[in-house]
């Protein structure tokens, strides 16, 4: 071989080496569930304007895939220099939307740039994952301070995503925050007290005693782990009693379309043409499609255009009627598949960053992924979370994208070493 045929070879292959090491698995399964998401996009209706969403999707699929491959060139380590100015972003965008935000369905979450409307609070979940890897990275960061710090830091994104309202991408970040704070090593008795009274505020309306037993219950777990014991006793059960009024207080905050939505999937019998009207027909698109299901092209419940927003909420409707017990399972498959191997990654990182930065990640897939599920067989309410990479959804496609990016670079430049905690 002559000298300029090594030196091209010797090339290429130190352009390629930062991809050696890519989770080839953990990359595919996106790519396919994008491709099968193209399909069932333009499968939901027999016109010019949801073939044109189905090509959409896969070509802001193929352009996610590219920002994923080049992002994982990067040495993740680079974005602990710039977690504050990516805070400082997204939280600025987020603000920019309040002021110059397009409204739709009942809330303004966008902003149009360049005729495009990209939706920051999406955006917002890869840079809330990156700044809070960065504070968890250190043993500090799971001391009561920490943990204070922590959720101050969430709380910003968290309260702007909020009030466009955004109900669902602001539980979101509440996932996030928890997956994160368990794994690095929080008190688990810190984290039931911040759901407790989120808790408590449910069973204030559906059981008074369950309720007052889960109030004394919290009061146990504070007394067995925090400290000034009487005191912390004191206010976490104090805190629960009172979270049924305040759950009232807050519930009157809420859209009526919110309302509907968090009651609605208990009984959606209850209003049939209204607020129950999703959930009806997804079960029905679902039930309808059996073991094979009737193929694509063939549901009467998607074609018909009998689910509203098939195309993005409910995309998995479309695919429990036309491909059947067989399709949905293989989508579930892919996804657990996914979480897999974020949680390997997360095991082998060679330092607390990296793994904190797949736990991210796949705090944030899975909690969307259950969540969309569930909703699609009446097994949660609708609160408009988006199924990943199978959703139509610009901004959101992009964003799974870019963190898949980062969780790639994790694995690529990590040690062949087992991760030590």
């Amino acid at each position: 071989m002559s000298t300029s045929s090594l030196r091209a070879k010797s090339a290429w292959q130190r352009w390629l080496q930062p991809w050696q090491h890519l989770d080839w698995v953990l990359l595919l399964m996106p790519v396919l569930l994008t491709g099968f998401a193209s399909l069932v996009i333009t499968s939901t209706q027999i016109n010019l304007d949801t073939t044109v969403l189905g090509w959409n999707h896969f070509i802001l699929g193929t352009i996610g895939l590219v920002l994923a491959l080049w992002i994982a060139r990067i040495r993740y380590e680079v974005w602990l220099q710039w977690q504050w100015i990516i805070y400082a972003i997204v939280n600025l965008s987020l603000v920019a939307v309040i002021f110059v935000g397009t409204s739709g369905f009942g809330a303004q979450r966008w902003i149009t740039i360049f005729g495009f409307n990209v939706q920051p609070s999406e955006f917002a979940k890869v840079g809330l994952i990156i700044t809070l890897a960065a504070q968890l990275r250190d043993t500090q960061a799971t001391t009561l301070l920490g943990v204070v710090k922590v959720l101050a830091i969430a709380a910003v994104p968290w309260s702007l995503v909020f009030v466009q309202p955004d109900l669902g991408t602001s539980l979101v970040f509440g996932a996030i925050t928890l997956g994160m704070l368990y794994w690095a090593n929080v008190n688990p008795g810190w984290l039931v007290l911040m759901i407790s009274p989120l808790v408590a505020a449910i069973l204030f309306h559906f059981s008074l005693p369950s309720w007052l037993v889960w109030s004394i219950g919290m009061g146990i777990i504070a007394w067995l782990t925090l400290p000034w014991r009487l005191f912390s006793t004191v206010t976490a059960t104090a805190i629960n009693l009172i979270s049924g009024k305040l759950g009232e207080v807050f519930w009157g905050f809420l859209k009526d379309y919110q309302k509907d939505r968090l009651i609605l999937f208990l009984d959606p019998d209850k209003d049939p043409l209204g607020g129950g009207y999703h959930l009806i027909q997804s079960r029905i698109a679902i039930g309808a499609g059996q073991l094979w299901g009737r193929g694509l092209h063939q549901g009467t419940q998607t074609q018909l255009n009998f689910i509203p927003e098939q195309h993005t909420d409910f995309i998995f409707s479309a695919v429990g009627e036309e491909w059947g017990f067989v399709g949905a399972i293989a989508v579930i498959t892919a996804y657990w598949l996914i979480c897999l191997r974020l949680v390997l990654i997360a095991q082998n990182a060679k330092d607390n960053f990296g793994s904190l930065l797949a736990i991210g990640v796949f705090s944030m897939l899975i909690f969307q992924v259950v969540i969309n599920i569930s909703m699609t067989i009446g097994l949660a309410p609708v609160t408009g979370i988006p199924l990943p990479w199978m959703s139509y959804g610009r901004t959101a496609l992009v964003t799974n994208f870019i963190a898949l990016g980062i969780v790639e670079s994790v694995a690529s430049y990590r040690h062949r070493l087992k991760f030590r905690n």
